[in-house]
């Protein structure tokens, strides 16, 4: 399967607009933002875990990097409420789901292969630095390696955002709004924006709060082993 594969070009995918398509596991549904494979895949999705569901214990060969955008994820390593910011790199295993049920956004075998360095914060409690060059901007880090870049933004209402995009960048909205180009993106909207491009946006009026990684569409390898 291939879905907005093209990296090339931008992409922008209203993820509340899209309907729930059942995965193999009982009670759990995904909206897919990108992807190149089958069960097996470089994906990037939006995925609801009902009350109580749960998926079989599993290796990620590629790495798993998810926000907890609602509810409670769980697994053998501990429970995990809205705000979370978990990355499981490269052969870490673990059975993942929910008793009270949860929404997540996830990314697969999108890792450095030789990463092993576990994450595990809470963006909701991070501190956020204002940007020295870019007003109306602050920042809280997440994670940077040789690759890529990965923070969440605050953006104020109003504030005009330039973003240096040329190892591609990708955005999703976890609060508020802004306007780039001809789109509005809204709440669990996402972005992604190709290698060589600047990214130019305006915040809403109540502003705005974005997940964006940097960097990482300079690497493009789909999986080619059971994840």
């Amino acid at each position: 399967m291939e879905l907005n594969a093209d990296f090339s070009l931008r992409t922008v995918v209203h993820s509340e607009e899209l309907d729930w398509v059942d995965s193999p596991m009982p009670g759990v549904q995904r909206r897919m933002l990108d992807r190149i494979g089958d069960e097996v895949a470089r994906a990037t999705s939006i995925v609801r875990y009902a009350p109580g569901s749960h998926f079989s214990p599993h290796i990620h060969s590629g790495g798993e990097e998810f926000i907890v955008l609602d509810g409670v994820f769980q697994d053998e390593h501990g429970a995990f409420p809205v705000g979370s910011y978990i990355r499981n790199p490269p052969q870490s295993r673990h059975t993942p789901g929910s008793e009270l049920g949860c929404i997540i956004f996830v990314k697969l075998w999108q890792f450095d292969p030789a990463d092993r360095t576990p994450i595990i914060t809470r963006m909701d409690k991070l501190g956020a630095v204002p940007h020295a060059e870019r007003p109306g901007v602050s920042v809280s880090p997440l994670f940077k390696d040789q690759r890529e870049e990965v923070r969440m933004e605050q953006w104020a209402p109003g504030a005009e955002v330039t973003l240096d995009t040329t190892g591609g960048a990708e955005l999703l909205v976890l609060d508020g709004n802004f306007v780039e180009g001809r789109d509005t993106l809204n709440r669990h909207s996402w972005l992604r924006v190709p290698i060589g491009s600047e990214l130019r946006a305006k915040a809403g009026t109540q502003g705005a709060r974005v997940w964006i990684k940097t960097g990482g569409l300079r690497f493009i390898d789909p999986p080619k082993q059971a994840r």
